[in-house]
């Protein structure tokens, strides 16, 4: 059966405007807080200067495939890795990520994975929320069933806020467009992702 996607472009739409408007609220409304209120929000613990640490991340979400080598398509993309934060503004993880398997018609599905070291500038607010911005590049591959694999520098550009649940645990929600150089029409997706950092 096709895949309506005029449908998936509208909610593609739909998910970027509500993910520009809560992270634009995130930064508007913790950014006029005072310091006293941020004080109330948080433990004693988190209004001081944040220690460097070693940290592991997980994210699970969705994709949405981007390539001009068939049909689009969108189905779930997850990963994992491992960082170390810096300082409270910079923050630096390598990542292994996969997502599909996409229908890109003909009967053919793609598969996309991607291995990077990613660079973070944090944008502290004085609250249990902050903001980001990042960066990676590194190494990926597309398989196209059947027949076809390709591998080939693959880069991503990102953007997010993450929630300090506890001193360790961050809730990490955000964008991220990827994409993978190889022959013929580039592979890149863009994706929302939700997961977890645990500091120790």
């Amino acid at each position: 059966m096709p895949r309506d996607l005029g449908f998936v472009s509208e909610f593609w739409r739909f998910v970027v405007h509500v993910f520009k408007r809560i992270l634009l609220a995130s930064i508007v409304g913790f950014g006029t807080m005072g310091a006293a209120s941020a004080a109330d929000l948080l433990p004693e613990q988190f209004n001081s200067p944040v220690d460097s640490a070693w940290y592991l991340r997980a994210d699970i979400g969705w994709s949405f495939l981007d390539w001009n080598g068939g049909a689009d398509d969108d189905n779930v993309t997850f990963g994992g890795g491992a960082g170390y934060r810096y300082n409270q503004y910079w923050r630096t993880d390598i990542r292994g990520d996969f997502a599909g398997d996409f229908n890109v018609g003909g009967g053919r599905d793609l598969s996309m994975g991607t291995v990077l070291l990613n660079g973070y500038f944090d944008i502290p607010m004085g609250g249990q929320i902050t903001p980001y911005v990042g960066l990676g590049a590194g190494y990926g591959w597309a398989d196209l069933d059947p027949g076809q694999d390709e591998d080939g520098f693959a880069y991503a550009l990102m953007a997010g806020a993450s929630f300090d649940m506890t001193q360790n645990i961050a809730l990490d929600v955000g964008y991220r467009y990827r994409g993978i150089v190889i022959s013929g029409p580039d592979v890149a997706d863009h994706s929302v992702l939700a997961g977890f950092r645990f500091s120790f």
